[in-house]
């Protein structure tokens, strides 16, 4: 989702570009070699796309001899025919085009020849020209300008003109502080150098000496650069009552509302902007891009196919669709749409890492290795910042190698955790460049190891077949029904046959049987129960590492790993998180006043009462800093979690972070601190209920007393309560557990029929609840407890059937759409 989000912005930030160098140094006409750059065909169509660029800009001539439908009057308006120059200049004057003109019609003249030459892109001759008027009259304001505006057109290509641009414009504006455009001219000069502050207060001054649509689109692009996106929209909103028909400003307004998370109110905007212009490609990639953060995938690949039915070439539409077909799990439509990017853009980094990684996923690990290596050699610069898929590529084809190698060595005989070393597992986890010191490389592609064939359905007998359809709907039943979360059937299927082994694997511990783990036949222990779901996490989805924080190098555990979620930064809310701010929000309050309640008893009414008109996170921080004068940016709120193996007993859960130092330039976040001393403290919890749990477990199979089947339902609840709130994995603990949850409760001989609810997250909802009793009724509540039919019973061993990594990517690759019966 994260790296969806990024491609919006340096697409706006490229039209951004596109549009100021046009709007506001253009020259007469656009040159078709312009046009054809920022993808425009003609004239007309470039007005249409960047409203107002022919009628806001100085520079912009109507020449009546050039019309439309006409040939070589209007292929070059300019050559450096000096007679065609000077008739351009008095057109220029007719049209009164010329800023700050004088009385004399002679020194008008001479300083029209001088914009011309400005438009004909010679700005070392318009410079010459001005500088010889400005010999005659130095404080000749139209001739400062232009000599200006000159400077700041070789700005583009050379930044050390930006200073001799600016000291003209500083002239004119002490010469004439009541001209609005000089004040753009300056914050277009500034903007780039990243004086954005100074470029905002230039046009705010514009905007107050004479307001225009423009000018706010101007400054609202601007905001939203800067990430202020509630005052970005505002000045959105303002250009498009001044002028409505704006497709490019009602776009910008859609995307403010994007990157607040709010969704809904994007996609109108988006179709808002479609309705002016119904060919908008940017506005119906953007509209894919909200719809596919919504979670509604067919929406949105509507919206990205109507994108490239307008252009088939469009790369970021390719790029987007196909990123989020990887992350639907369709990954050979995916693999489609990455090469046709490449084919257009040989150098997209993004097309070519999720390609590289689309094939390792299907075990095609010859193709996926080549594109990553790819990727390799795609250093950044001295001083460039590395890409994301440059910063990832190594681990990735690292860990890609690992899995060649073990395709068909059995699962239960070998150990990623103790196999992978522990410098890289620690700097994978954490997204660090890779620089490991003496760091030995997995061996290469071993050509008697072949690649995963498509496995055919069909292929299967008809036991395992069905045992497929039933982990499909399994998985299914783990689908988070919250904004940010995609359907991804190669994750249900995944978890879902996890789900199953799980509930083989217990069946099996408690009828007394042994079971075979990382080499050896013993007694399977509680993270042998949670292993059997990493091992399918993991390979349903290579890019992110599955790892227990645990096995991690000693000397980096003793630091503790940090889980951190930013709920608010800014003015970008997480959308996951969105339904649980009230529950955080109450708990929040309730702390507060645990805590005026013991240090400051006396004033407890007067932060009541206060508390009482606080509605949002939001409002917190202004009362905390008037009742607390440690308050200075922010404060923490630390959550507990109670022991059920020593009652009285409380471990650190989570803690809340909120600073900033207003509205709008807020951080509110939680994180989990995984330390030594914490998760030997909740291991102990966890390996106490698990005893008790295959106690309990052991008994039920001598019993068919409905009470003991629901004691086992709470044991198991109660179990992963404490394994959320330890969140002792890198990635992926949510399902992780529910999966858990769905198998071991299907041994106790319960199926879960019910969904997760709309808005809830497995492990927030552990984490934000105060025990673990409460937790498990609440998850009982929809999860709809049905005796188990007696034919899960006969389904094949999933361990039996998938033993490598082989037969477990063939699964997943194989498609069952047209075999499965569907369930409501």
């Amino acid at each position: 989702a994260s790296r969806a989000l990024v491609v919006v912005v340096l697409s706006l930030l490229y039209l951004c570009r596109a549009i100021f160098s046009s709007e506001y140094f253009s020259p007469l006409t656009l040159f078709n070699n312009e046009l054809s750059k920022q993808g425009c065909s003609s004239l007309s169509e470039w007005e249409e796309y960047a409203s107002e660029c022919g009628k806001s800009s100085i520079l912009q001539l109507e020449d009546p001899a050039c019309e439309e439908g006409s040939s070589s009057s209007c292929e070059s308006v300019f050559s450096l025919n000096a007679e065609k120059i000077l008739n351009q200049a008095r057109l220029f004057i007719e049209q009164k085009k010329i800023p700050f003109p004088v009385a004399n019609h002679n020194v008008n003249e001479e300083l029209a020849i001088g914009y011309v030459l400005i438009g004909n892109g010679l700005y070392d001759e318009a410079i010459k020209h001005f500088s010889l008027l400005l010999q005659g009259d130095p404080e000749l304001v139209s001739a400062i300008y232009g000599r200006g505006m000159a400077y700041g057109k070789k700005s583009l290509q050379d930044i050390k003109n930006a200073d001799l641009a600016l000291y003209e414009l500083n002239r004119v504006i002490t010469l004439e502080p009541n001209w609005p455009e000089v004040y753009e001219q300056r914050a277009e000069i500034l903007s780039p150098l990243g004086r954005i502050s100074e470029a905002l207060a230039d046009l705010s001054k514009a905007i107050q000496l004479q307001p225009s649509a423009r000018l706010y689109r101007h400054r609202g692009t601007l905001l939203f650069i800067s990430e202020d996106y509630v005052a970005a929209m505002e000045d959105f909103q303002q250009s498009l009552e001044l002028k409505k028909n704006q497709p490019i400003a009602m776009l910008y307004k859609g995307l403010t509302f994007f990157h607040r998370g709010l969704l809904k109110e994007a996609i109108e905007t988006f179709k808002e902007a479609l309705k002016l212009k119904s060919d908008f490609i940017d506005a119906y990639k953007s509209l894919g891009q909200a719809y596919r953060e919504l979670g509604d995938f067919e929406s949105a690949m509507e919206s990205f196919q109507r994108a490239l039915l307008l252009d088939q070439n469009h790369i970021q539409s390719l790029q987007l669709r196909g990123m989020m077909l990887y992350h639907h799990g369709s990954l050979q439509e995916a693999i489609g749409n990455f090469k046709r990017c490449l084919q257009l853009e040989p150098y997209n980094e993004v097309c070519q890492y999720m390609k590289g990684l689309s094939h390792v996923a299907m075990g095609q690990f010859y193709e996926g290795i080549k594109a990553q290596t790819k990727v390799m050699l795609n250093a950044p610069l001295l001083g460039q910042k590395a890409s994301s898929e440059y910063l990832k590529v190594k681990y990735l084809r690292e860990y890609s190698r690992y899995l060649h190698s073990h395709l068909d060595v059995p699962v239960a005989e070998y150990n990623v955790d103790q196999d992978l070393p522990g410098n890289f597992k620690n700097h994978w986890a954490k997204n660090l460049p890779f620089l490991i010191e003496d760091y030995e490389e997995q061996p290469g592609l071993q050509p008697h190891i072949k690649d995963v064939l498509p496995q055919n359905f069909d292929s299967y007998s008809s036991e395992v077949q069905k045992l497929i359809c039933t982990a499909d709907h399994l998985g299914a039943l783990m689908q988070y029904d919250t904004p940010g979360f995609l359907p991804n059937a190669r994750i249900h299927r995944a978890m879902g046959l996890a789900t199953v082994e799980v509930m083989q694997a217990m069946h099996r511990t408690w009828s007394n049987s042994k079971v075979r783990v990382h080499g050896k036949t013993r007694q399977m222990q509680w993270r042998d129960m949670f292993d059997i779901a990493v091992k399918w996490r993991r390979i349903a989805d290579p890019d992110q590492p599955v790892l227990w924080l645990d096995q991690m190098p000693a000397r980096s555990l003793s630091r503790g790993f940090n889980n951190h979620i930013n709920l608010i930064r800014g003015q970008i809310i997480n959308i996951r998180y969105l339904a649980y701010f009230d529950s955080i929000l109450d708990f929040i309050k309730d702390r507060i006043l645990v805590y005026h309640g013991a240090y400051n008893p006396r004033g407890l009414l007067e932060v009541r009462q206060a508390l009482e008109n606080v509605n949002k996170v939001e409002d917190l921080l202004p009362i905390m800093k008037q009742f607390n004068s440690k308050t200075r940016d922010g404060f923490t709120v630390n959550s507990k979690v109670p022991s059920m193996r020593d009652p009285g007993k409380e471990y650190d859960g989570f803690t809340i972070t909120i600073t900033g130092d207003r509205v709008g330039n807020m951080l509110f976040s939680v994180e989990t601190q995984t330390t030594e001393e914490r998760t030997q403290q909740y291991q102990s919890e966890v390996e106490s209920i698990y005893k008790d749990l295959t106690a309990k477990g052991k008994a039920l199979m001598l019993s068919t007393e409905l009470g003991d089947a629901d004691a086992v339902c709470n044991l198991i609840l109660s179990l992963v309560y404490y394994f959320c709130n330890l969140m002792p994995l890198s990635r992926g603990s949510s399902v992780v557990a529910y999966s858990v949850v769905m198998g071991a409760v299907m041994a106790s001989g319960k199926e879960v029929i019910g969904r997760i609810p709309k808005g809830k997250l497995v492990d927030f909802e552990a984490m934000t609840t105060p025990s673990p009793d409460s937790f498990s009724q609440m998850a009982k509540s929809w999860m709809n407890l049905k005796s188990l039919p007696s034919w899960y019973q006969s389904l094949p061993s999933v361990t039996e059937t998938f033993p490598s990594t082989r037969t477990m990517i063939e699964v997943l690759n194989t498609d069952s759409s047209s075999h499965c019966p569907r369930k409501s």
